[in-house]
């Protein structure tokens, strides 16, 4: 398989966990389509959370290596970094360094979750303090003088 961007022979290697192809001369990424749920899985394996890839993908200058076919880009997950997709879903191209880049993003939804779930969790304790007799006595109390 050849390079979508510079044309060189990719090379497979394994990266976490996966065997990935990698460019030797631009170092830009290929992944097959159920890599990239993989390689965020290293971080986050909860599908459900992770929320939506893409909403919209636009029209690119690459085609894909497994087909030839057209690829398009889109903004990985609202982020401010473009992938590139096989419009048949054989796989995504992710330039240089943009394997850290989901990593990272993938690691701050996991971080945002869980300051979202204790949130949830104080928001719940002090609804329930707030219907304890003490609390409206004390209310109550506010009131009166």
């Amino acid at each position: 398989m050849d390079c979508p961007r510079c044309s060189k022979q990719l090379r497979v290697e394994m990266h976490k966990g996966l065997e990935v192809d990698r460019c030797p001369n631009c170092e830009g990424m290929w992944l097959d389509y159920h890599e990239l749920d993989h390689l965020e899985d290293t971080v986050m394996d909860e599908d459900q959370a992770k929320g939506t890839m893409f909403f919209k993908s636009q029209g690119g200058d690459l085609t894909c290596p497994r087909c030839a076919g057209p690829m398009s880009w889109f903004r990985y997950r609202h982020y401010d970094m473009e992938v590139d997709l096989c419009e048949a879903e054989h796989g995504f191209w992710l330039d240089k360094g943009e394997e850290k880049r989901v990593l990272e993003i993938m690691g701050q939804r996991t971080k945002d979750i869980k300051r979202s779930a204790s949130a949830e969790v104080q928001w719940d304790q002090f609804l329930s303090s707030l219907k304890s007799k003490s609390f409206t006595q004390k209310l109550k109390g506010l009131f009166k003088r």
